[in-house]
């Protein structure tokens, strides 16, 4: 494989965003979806920040109130009736009761697709209870002349999908929940289809099936339906424990290519890829036996979540993808691959 990690990589780090509040810390700027407007790249940057804490005997968690205003309680990490084992949450009886985090979502934008100005601002941020616990990983899709923009919601009711839609990436407009929980890694194909918009989605079954790609269809982007199962788990390897989809899908003249992730047992994510048929995208005609990117340099390996890269969003340039990824659940990197190679691995 011939990929080309940028030399600048991580292009965006922790230190270069500026946290929402002066008593919060920013944990991850990752997981952005991608857009080009004019002669600017996008990132639409998912920020994971965290409330400051000067006592080690305690754990803080940031939550929305009902007056759409994040307030930070305070647990003591002496209580018995909460697990805070695990950095991420605190849990009872192993299962996930709050966020030690919260995040939102905020624009970087460039001139040369490397060298990166984030806005202090969040563009998107938590405003009702089902975003209590947070907005994340966004994909955007552009549709003539707006650009929609699917995220998940999180919060104790689980995690859905959000829509919103911009023109210009400076004033947004909120469509609510587009899908609901358990559900996440939507997007949108970049045209109508047969008529119809069509939407990858990802639910999480809790009682049988696996978290496994779904694709769903819309006369209008708010009602959807026609629910098909479109792509499982592999048998064994590198996607075997839970997959879903990645960059929006790339229309090119052997079908739509789709980037998804996949993740084994142990919790390391690459990156494949999967050809859909133009005009039955429901239709899977071939799919990688092998990631076309792993987790291999140190700012992959090593961070938040290390052994994770995880795209929401490539751009093409003639016959190159240039996909960016989170990297660690921490920052966000880009490589150049040729799309031959991400042909090659599909079978």
């Amino acid at each position: 494989m011939n990929v080309y990690r940028c030399e600048k990589n991580p292009v965006i780090r922790t230190e270069d965003v500026a946290p929402s509040r002066p008593d919060f810390k920013v944990l991850g700027a990752f997981n952005a979806g991608v857009a080009k407007v004019g002669e600017d790249t996008i990132l639409l940057l998912r920020v994971a920040e965290a409330p400051v804490s000067e006592r080690e005997d305690e754990v803080l968690v940031p939550l929305l109130d009902a007056d759409g205003k994040v307030v930070v309680h305070h647990y003591d990490k002496s209580d018995s009736r909460y697990d805070f084992s695990d950095s991420r949450f605190v849990a009872v009886n192993g299962q996930t009761v709050m966020l030690t985090s919260i995040s939102h979502l905020r624009v970087a934008r460039s001139r040369d697709g490397v060298h990166f100005e984030i806005e202090r601002e969040p563009a998107l941020f938590p405003e009702h209870e089902l975003e209590a616990w947070g907005i994340e990983d966004p994909r955007v899709t552009q549709i003539g002349d707006t650009y929609y923009i699917t995220y998940s919601s999180a919060s104790s009711r689980g995690v859905g999908a959000g829509l919103a839609e911009t023109k210009d990436f400076r004033s947004f407009k909120k469509h609510g929940m587009m899908l609901a929980p358990e559900n996440k890694d939507v997007m949108l194909f970049p045209e109508r289809i047969n008529g119809k918009y069509v939407a990858m989605h990802r639910p999480v079954p809790k009682s049988f099936g696996a978290p496994e790609i779904w694709i769903a269809e819309s006369p209008d982007l708010i009602h959807w339906g026609n629910h098909r199962f479109l792509m499982g788990l592999g048998e064994q390897g590198w996607d075997s424990a839970r997959m879903g989809g990645g960059a929006v899908p790339i229309r090119t003249e052997r079908g739509w290519l789709v980037l998804y992730h996949g993740a084994d047992s142990k919790h390391r994510y690459c990156m494949g890829a999967a050809l859909l048929d133009l005009n039955d995208p429901g239709i899977v005609l071939a799919r990688s036996s092998r990631p076309f990117l792993e987790p291999e340099a140190d700012y992959e390996v090593k961070g938040f979540f290390g052994g994770v890269v995880f795209s929401c969003g490539a751009l093409v340039n003639g016959d190159t993808i240039r996909m960016y990824y989170g990297a660690a659940d921490e920052v966000m990197a880009f490589a150049d691959i040729p799309l031959e190679d991400i042909f090659s691995t599909l079978l």
